[in-house]
């Protein structure tokens, strides 16, 4: 819509000059005045600043389930009712209140004990053994998947003291209020103790590991308010929770003073960082090992500026609230208006400002969770699921959404973390026996793919990095983009076409075993294993044909191999006259993902779907899934394929099911059970798919504007600098 606002634009300005010179009857010139002046309104621009505004976080009480978080995509803060980690709760399904960096990894000594292949067992696969790191359950699989995992930074709470000397508890809050402003990345935050005011506001740096913190009250001078810092020994396990406070003795914190500021010098086994503390109060230790305050006695404001980092001898930043305030201010200024937005708040459905709340939170909380140097976990920066690792095959669900929102940038940072891990994932094939680089499942930063009785049997991540070449090659369609990207896409392919297996009866290639589906319900460790989930079967063709489509561009020869497992890749299963999930039998589980749907929704056609079955399967999926079993990305997921379908109805209708695992919090974020309290792969997936919905994929021309909506006047949607999806 972009390219036809502009030229509506464009065309006014030459009305309007053409009426200045208008030497023709009254009446036409009347007439040329009038239809520029509905040029003019058609062009008008989306308010970003009030649709932006309109969706800001607002908070009226404690609310452990949904905190609230700043950060910047390598760097988070997540924080209470009172705008700092002042009650973290352990309760199930409370978040807690992590500080996390993308390089914060640590590592139990004792794991050192292990070796990876200790956790190997052998499959038959067509004839001869491959090894897959099935063993979840020896103390080597325990500790190679807890190692390494993410860690907590630190924890740095309001220390609230009463008249009584005692600590305050969240019902000693009064009056309570928290807005957190996404024009500006600030949260403020506003109450009552003792019948005192506090408020407190909160601002990350927008390209340091650095938190902003600002306090005014008049219990600030007599000591009753102050900032504490807090330092914990990892957790490492598998699930939220993040810090262990019972272990002081096991790691160190040393104090030493800069020349404009204080470093917290820290120690957990061999890793190292530090923490600089820039404030215009006073630091030191309490009685409490790996604990200190920030006072202020002489002024009722206190400022606080903690920078992370791992130059332990490097020179500390200057840094002060008021910098990081204005510098995140211009970074979010230029986040929402220089890349795509959709407005729908002309539109009849009363159902589209709970749409618009989601897309507007989901683009803030992707930014500061999905937008890093590493493919993210699950639930981001704000918490651990799998002991904080990347989990690939939710790579494009977290990320792929950036390039169709004109931020490829956001994507492009993690990118490079491919590359580096191309000689473990190289490790992986040839152990297998396989061409090329396998990409892992479930990694920490050095791609070594952690044991697993499912995840090591994941296939479809593996297209995952030739499709993200092919967004970058779409946003900068140039020689250097197919020069930096070209190994990725090579390896990749080599190994995708190596990995299928030639059926000489059948003249087709095929999937499995070994193989667990996207759908993962399935045992692809049986003897009976799984062939030719139909997802991965297109996913595979549409790959190996864009991989030869990157040779094309570089004026090289086509690679036979790619092209012929392309062209003889086993055709999806029909039963009943509806996609099977797997060509053989139990056929369709219906419960976890429906995954045949993205075979057309996900993946443009590429010439192995039938548009009538896939409407059939659709229809077959809502009528008979258990829809308690499903995750949020399933919902997006739906909602492209109704679109691609022509079923703009059902394609909103899917996008806002009403099912446990499609429910948004206050935040923004997606719960989906007690063990994940946020799931980000559902809001980027949102985000792919209403951007897929307004702009378009390729062929939908014919369709028009917003082809994924209703054309029946309920839903008005307006939108700028969108990218079609393929």
């Amino acid at each position: 819509m972009t390219n036809a606002l502009a030229r509506d634009a464009d065309g006014a300005a030459d009305c309007r000059a053409g009426a200045s010179r208008c030497r023709f009857s009254v009446s036409v010139c009347v007439l040329v005045v009038f239809l520029c002046a509905s040029d003019i309104v058609l062009a008008q621009r989306i308010d970003r600043r009030a649709l932006v505004e309109r969706h800001s976080v607002h908070y009226g009480e404690y609310t452990p389930e949904a905190p609230a978080q700043v950060g910047n995509g390598e760097f988070a803060f997540a924080f209470d009712i009172t705008g700092l980690q002042t009650f973290p709760s352990q309760a199930d399904g409370h978040v807690p209140l992590g500080t996390m960096a993308q390089w914060s990894w640590h590592a139990f000594p004792e794991g050192d004990e292990y070796v990876y292949r200790q956790t190997l067992r052998e499959y038959d696969v067509h004839g001869r053994k491959v090894s897959y790191a099935t063993d979840m359950r020896s103390e080597a699989a325990v500790a190679l998947r807890s190692n390494p995992h993410r860690f907590n930074l630190a924890r740095i709470a309001l220390k609230l003291i009463d008249s009584q000397g005692s600590r305050a508890e969240v019902v000693d809050l009064e009056s309570t209020s928290q807005t957190l402003s996404l024009l500006t990345g600030e949260a403020n935050s506003r109450f009552e103790f003792e019948g005192h005011p506090v408020r407190v506001s909160t601002v990350a740096h927008p390209t340091l590991d650095a938190i902003a913190i600002e306090v005014k009250s008049p219990l600030v001078a007599s000591g009753k308010v102050a900032i504490e810092i807090s330092f914990a020994y990892p957790m490492g396990v598998w699930g939220p929770k993040v810090d262990n406070w019972e272990k002081p003795q096991v790691h160190d914190t040393d104090l030493k003073q800069l020349a404009n500021g204080t470093r917290l010098v820290r120690t957990l086994d061999a890793m190292q960082y530090a923490a600089d503390i820039s404030t215009n109060g006073v630091l030191s230790a309490t009685k409490v090992s790996h604990q200190f305050v920030v006072q202020q006695s002489t002024d009722q404001n206190l400022g606080l500026v903690v920078h992370f980092h791992r130059e332990l001898d490097g020179v500390a930043e200057d840094l002060t609230v008021a910098r990081v305030r204005n510098t995140a201010a211009e970074h979010w200024k230029k986040f929402w208006n220089q890349a795509g937005v959709i407005d729908l708040s002309e539109s009849k459905d009363p159902r589209w400002r709970e749409l618009e709340r989601r897309i507007v939170l989901s683009q803030y909380l992707t930014a500061i969770q999905c937008a890093g140097s590493l493919p993210p976990q699950e639930t981001g920066l704000l918490c651990n699921s799998w002991y904080g690792k990347s989990h690939l095959e939710m790579h494009w669900w977290h990320a792929a959404h950036f390039a169709f929102w004109g931020r490829f940038e956001h994507l492009e940072r993690s990118l490079g973390w491919y590359e580096e891990i191309m000689p473990a994932a190289r490790s992986i094939a040839e152990r297998q026996g396989y061409r090329g680089v396998r990409w892992p499942k479930m990694t920490g930063p050095a791609g070594v793919s952690s044991p697993s009785e499912v995840g090591e049997l994941l296939v479809w991540q593996q297209p995952h990095p030739i499709y993200f070449a092919e967004l970058a090659y779409r946003n900068k369609p140039d020689a250097e983009t197919l020069e930096r990207y070209q190994a990725l896409v090579e390896q990749t392919a080599d190994f995708m076409a190596d990995y299928a297996h030639f059926e000489a009866s059948q003249d087709r290639y095929v999937l499995g075993p070994v193989l667990i589906p996207a759908q993962e319900c399935y045992e692809g460790r049986s003897a009976a294993g799984v062939y030719n989930p139909t997802f991965e079967l297109i996913y595979w063709r549409w790959a190996l044909q864009t991989a030869n489509l990157w040779r094309q561009r570089l004026d090289l020869p086509p690679n036979d191999h790619w092209k012929q497992v392309a062209e003889k890749i086993a055709r999806p299963t029909v039963r009943n006259g509806v996609y099977t999930a797997i060509e053989n039998a139990p056929y369709t589980r219906r419960r976890d993902h429906p995954s045949m749907l993205a075979a057309l929704g996900v993946m443009p056609d590429v010439g192995l779907i039938d548009s009538g079955t896939m409407s059939r399967t659709m229809l077959d999926v809502e009528r008979e899934w258990d829809w308690a079993e499903t995750w949020g990305w399933d919902y997006p997921m739906m909602a492209m394929t109704a679109a691609r379908l022509g079923n703009r109805s059902k394609a909103v209708d899917y996008l806002l099911l009403d099912t446990p695992k499609n429910r948004y919090l206050v935040n923004g974020h997606c719960y989906q059970e007690d063990r994940l309290p946020v799931y980000l792969p559902a809001n980027g997936g949102l985000l792919a798919a209403v951007a897929m919905m307004s702009a378009g994929w390729d062929g939908s021309e014919p369709l028009g504007d917003a082809p994924g909506f209703p054309n029946d006047g309920s839903w008005t949607v307006r939108h700028e600098e969108l990218r079609r999806m393929p």
